[in-house]
Parts: structure tokens; C-alpha cells; sequence
């Protein structure tokens, strides 16, 4: 199992988090990003810098990611790319997408972008905060537990 990170958007405190289980458990962080992301030294946590353009990072995780692997991801089309090929999709805010509510997010998503579209103002999510934080490190805990088997 590998962790892969939608990285341009990822908070901060998530990448945090990735790093310290990266360590803890050995297990291989690819942050994928349009620019050069600074990682710390570790031989279980690298990134990768794609070219600049709509989701070519995201495809480019789709391309390599296996079955089982996890994503962290805020890119609801991207979750359903990842779900397709059999992997897991975390967001920053600790919840999985699911085959059973991907479907439906994406027609939220495409429903929101076009009130967007004809000028309403939708707002936006709300600030990340804490609960966020904990949130995640608790639904990656859980994930790990249930899905990670040290090789």
C-alpha cells in the first residue's frame, strides 16, 4: 500500500500528519503536485512535480496508483477516478469517499459549479480547523489499522 497526496491543495497539518505515519510505519507518501513541494528527508515520503495544467496531477496519480492504495484527496472527480481503479479517497476533513455516495457528489459538484457559473454566490467550505484535523488523523488511523499489513 502506498499513500498518495493531492498535494497543491493539501493542508499543511495533513501533510504533517502523512509524514509522521510515513515514518511510524514505514509506509511510502507520494505527494503529487504542479510545483516543487518541499518534503522532509525520509526515504518513505517523496514528491513529484508534474507539469503545469488541469489535473495532470490528478491523472497522473490515476495512472499510478494500485489497487488498495489510499489517496488524500479534496478532487471529488479525482475520488471517483480512484474508486473506479480500486483504491481508497480520503479527504482533508477525515471523511472516505464510497462507491455508495461518490455519485452523488459528483452531481452536487456539477450542480454547484454551474449556480457558480450563472453568477450565485455559493459560498465556500468552511474554514479547515482542528476538528478537521482530528477528524482525518482519526479516519486514517482507523484505515491504516483495518488495511495496512507491514511487508
Amino acid at each position: 500500500m502506498k499513500i498518495w497526496v493531492d498535494a497543491d491543495a493539501c493542508p499543511g497539518v495533513i501533510k504533517d500528519i502523512l509524514y509522521r505515519v510515513a515514518e511510524r510505519l514505514e509506509l511510502e507518501v507520494i505527494l503529487v503536485a504542479n510545483k516543487l513541494m518541499r518534503v522532509p528527508g525520509s526515504r518513505f515520503v517523496r514528491s513529484m512535480q508534474v507539469p503545469n495544467g488541469a489535473d495532470v496531477a490528478d491523472a497522473e496519480i490515476v495512472r499510478l496508483l494500485e489497487a488498495g492504495d489510499l489517496v488524500v484527496t479534496g478532487d471529488i472527480p479525482l475520488a471517483a477516478d480512484v474508486l473506479a481503479k480500486g483504491g481508497y479517497a480520503l479527504n482533508p476533513r477525515g471523511e472516505f469517499y464510497t462507491d455508495a455516495t461518490i455519485a452523488q457528489q459528483l452531481t452536487m459538484r456539477k450542480f454547484m459549479e454551474e449556480l457558480r457559473q450563472n453568477g450565485v454566490d455559493t459560498g465556500g467550505p468552511a474554514p479547515f480547523n482542528q476538528a478537521d484535523q482530528r477528524n482525518f488523523g482519526n479516519a486514517l488511523d482507523r484505515h491504516l489499522t483495518r488495511n495496512f499489513k507491514r511487508g
